[in-house]
């Protein structure tokens, strides 16, 4: 039986990037626009924001006390602990008018990050390998990229284009995370936007459904199996938290609305809990 609670009703104006840290069983996401990074334990459930210097939209494990945070100033190793910012490496796209976006660990250790345009224009969306200090691109042409995830043996890579409501997979190689061969559709959406992605234990893909007020589960072939209604339409981006990784945390936006979109949607922006007969598996440390 699948349940869905509000774990903070902080209305975040994009909230994107959940991540679990396991060392210190906390869970982790960004307010985008608002340039916060929002930090809660899993066992005292209270939120904690830290402003960021820039927007950030990815935060990956680096070991028990660091995390590598993507944004639009740059990769950068983050104390948790202090919340100390060192820099890596400056944005590394440098087409004008260009942020980072969506982004997950691959087993091998590299990193999958996207960038795109803040106007969403099309053939500008990129995505990118990081791993031991180097970045480089690996997909492009795309609009808005999402949905980056990985399937359990690391063998195939999953992302979206947004803006034409498709899911993609492609073989990838298991040792380094580079893709061998060309994307194929995996699935194509008529009733909403594929946003962020996880993969659980399964190999089932989770997708929050922009516009479509759910997450999606996935099989390998591309079928929908089961669909989590959630209070909130524009759902942005899901992960799997708790010490059994049993648990799904899904942000949401209030993006684009005025005050008659938030009165009729008013749970946008908050961020959810959904309990469910899924386990998830836990993304590997980046290789810095």
């Amino acid at each position: 039986m699948t349940g869905v609670s509000v774990v903070s009703n902080h209305s975040c104006h994009l909230g994107e990037g959940p991540s679990w840290h396991a060392p210190t069983r906390t869970m982790f996401w960004f307010d985008v626009l608002d340039r916060q990074l929002l930090e809660m334990g899993w066992d005292s459930r209270t939120l904690i924001r830290h402003d960021l210097p820039f927007h950030g939209t990815v935060a990956a494990t680096v070991d028990a006390a660091r995390q590598l945070i993507a944004g639009d100033a740059g990769l950068f190793l983050r104390d948790i602990r202090t919340g100390a910012l060192t820099e890596l490496m400056p944005f590394w796209d440098k087409t004008p008018g260009t942020r980072a976006n969506d982004g997950r660990t691959h087993p091998s250790g590299a990193l999958w990050i996207s960038t795109m345009s803040w106007t969403f224009d099309d053939g500008l969306g990129t995505i990118w390998c990081y791993r031991d200090g180097e970045i480089r691109p690996i997909i492009t042409g795309l609009a808005i990229p999402n949905a980056i995830c990985f399937s359990p043996d690391g063998r195939r890579a999953y992302y979206s284009d947004s803006k034409v409501a498709r899911i993609y997979c492609i073989d990838v190689d298991p040792a380094t995370g580079l893709p061998l061969g060309e994307g194929r559709v995996f699935a194509e959406l008529t009733d909403g936007g594929p946003d962020g992605a996880v993969v659980d234990a399964d190999g089932l893909l989770w997708n929050a459904r922009w516009n479509g007020a759910a997450v999606d589960a996935y099989a390998t072939d591309g079928q929908r199996v089961q669909s989590v209604a959630l209070p909130a339409k524009q759902t942005s981006c899901p992960c799997f938290v708790g010490p059994d990784l049993d648990h799904l945390l899904v942000t949401s936006a209030r993006e684009f609305y005025d005050a008659d979109k938030l009165a009729a949607d008013p749970l946008a922006g908050q961020t959810f809990l959904v309990t469910g007969s899924f386990k998830g598996k836990a993304d590997p440390a980046v290789r810095v």
